[in-house]
């Protein structure tokens, strides 16, 4: 739907916030927030999560920190930061996918096609409609692809709350959501930031998680999270950590699962976003078949493709290791290991060594 290309006279911008929450939504967001650019105020916090060495190996997020906590060091002369929300939570049901210790369990973002481009795209046409109405002005578009505080900066816009398990949380959709921002050098009136932390008492995100990765409410220890692990993480998995996995292969939602707030989320109406290839109920012995052609294929425009075919070996090794002992299982993975990598070498033996356990006890 084209935007309605009346500009407002003399610029009234608590109109113009309106219209833009408004062009959002018709673009199929499911919520638009303003708010400030800035977030200097968790800077400490931040440091202080990255001095403890919590982000693993991800040394990208120690860098460009003025950028990270001020949008006009980003984007010079950005005065607001226009926050969306794209729900993308498929139907079905995701304990029992996890309850099959046969089934490969991926996380729910990555089903689809992925979501950068296809919210980059939308936020893009926001701005351009923003111009209609308010003339040239500058602004820019980020999901998920510059040092951003992203959930800071929603959460300080009004979206919702930073829960124990440090996900933004809405009252009303959980979070099976994206996120996305438009600085813009446009002094719009912000929104009252979420100030209210609604979690309660509730433990459930911190105590359910496989790894034990959270150090406490609101703290992640990324480097024990098995979204790192099967994910930014490139190298072998921690021994220690391998069993815990389960059939876990890219990505971790446990923490949003048993999250009572997500039990008020509706699924996504986004087409783009339903799963493709039958990767929300498929075996781990059929992914594990793949070939490397088989697999850029599969994911192609997905986000799955960015870990690359070795690391999605990696993580099927490990999930086949955890998965019931079956003369099918061990013929897969002694097949593969005749021609696999060094690093999948490592993670078959692995495996094997769990079901040769299993034979003799």
């Amino acid at each position: 739907m084209p935007p309605n290309t009346q500009t407002i006279p003399s610029l009234d911008l608590t109109e113009l916030a309106q219209r833009i929450k408004t062009e959002a939504m018709s673009l199929g967001f499911q919520a638009a927030y303003i708010g400030s650019g800035n977030t200097e105020h968790h800077r400490e916090r931040y440091q202080a999560w990255l001095d403890a060495g919590y982000h693993g190996t991800m040394d990208w997020m120690t860098r460009n920190q003025d950028k990270r906590l001020d949008a006009a060091k980003l984007h010079p002369g950005s005065l607001r930061s226009i926050s969306v929300r794209m729900d993308y939570r498929p139907e079905g049901d995701m304990q029992a996918a996890l309850d099959d210790p046969n089934r490969a369990y991926i996380s729910r973002y990555a089903l689809g096609r992925d979501y950068h481009k296809l919210m980059r795209k939308r936020l893009a046409q926001l701005g351009k409609a923003i111009e209609t109405w308010a003339g040239e002005h500058e602004f820019r578009a980020f999901v998920d692809s510059a040092p951003v505080l992203e959930r800071q900066l929603a959460q300080q816009s009004g979206m919702g709350w930073l829960g124990k398990n440090t996900l933004l949380l809405n009252a009303e959709a959980g979070s099976w959501f994206f996120l996305g921002e438009l600085f813009t050098n446009l002094p719009l009136p912000m929104d009252e930031p979420f100030e209210t932390q609604h979690c309660g008492s509730c433990q459930r995100c911190l105590t359910e998680c496989p790894t034990d990765a959270f150090v406490q409410p609101g703290v992640l220890d990324a480097s024990k999270c098995i979204s790192y692990l099967t994910i930014e993480h490139s190298g072998p998995i921690p021994v220690e950590l391998r069993s815990k996995m389960g059939n876990r292969i890219y990505g971790c939602d446990d923490c949003q699962i048993v999250c009572p707030f997500n039990s008020f989320s509706e699924p996504t109406r986004e087409a783009d976003f339903q799963p493709r290839h039958s990767l929300d109920n498929i075996t781990l012995l059929e992914l594990f078949d793949w070939n490397e052609t088989t697999f850029l294929t599969r994911t192609e425009g997905s986000a799955i493709r960015r870990i690359g075919f070795e690391q999605w070996q990696r993580n099927l090794a490990i999930a086949l290791g955890n998965a019931p002992t079956s003369d099918t299982v061990i013929s897969a993975l002694k097949k593969q290991n005749t021609t696999a990598t060094p690093l999948v070498k490592e993670h078959i033996d692995w495996a094997l060594e769990q079901h040769n356990h299993s034979n003799s006890i």
